[in-house]
């Protein structure tokens, strides 16, 4: 004899809403942390830049999920953490990065002229 089994779907809103905002803050996010690999940051230097950047976002009350996402990356056949990024998420990063090399001294520049006007 053949018993069936009744069950109830579970209203699953909250998870529905959650995966999609996820996926629409993905489609913001053009930038991986690691691209700054072929600017001269070391792995260690944009691990540091990216930790400091989310601790600036989040002090000043800003959605993470919106700027930082942790993925996986393949670079040269390995498999490495890497961090997707906002525009926004970008910007932080760099402007916290090791600031010997000329890539994040030319871009602190850069917002500078555009917030102050044209330093001369």
């Amino acid at each position: 004899m053949m018993q069936i089994s009744i069950y109830q779907q579970e209203n699953r809103t909250a998870d529905t809403i959650d995966n999609f905002m996820e996926f629409y803050y993905g489609l913001r996010m053009h930038f991986f942390a690691s691209d700054l690999l072929y600017q001269g940051l070391s792995p260690k230097q944009i691990s540091d830049a990216v930790t400091k950047a989310m601790s600036i976002a989040k002090s000043s009350k800003l959605n993470l999920r919106e700027h930082f996402r942790p993925v996986f990356s393949s670079m040269a056949n390995e498999v490495i953490s890497d961090c997707k990024l906002s525009r926004l998420g970008y910007g932080l990063v760099l402007l916290n990065a090791e600031t010997k090399l000329s890539v994040v001294g030319e871009w602190q520049l850069k917002v500078l002229e555009h917030f102050l006007g044209k330093i001369s």
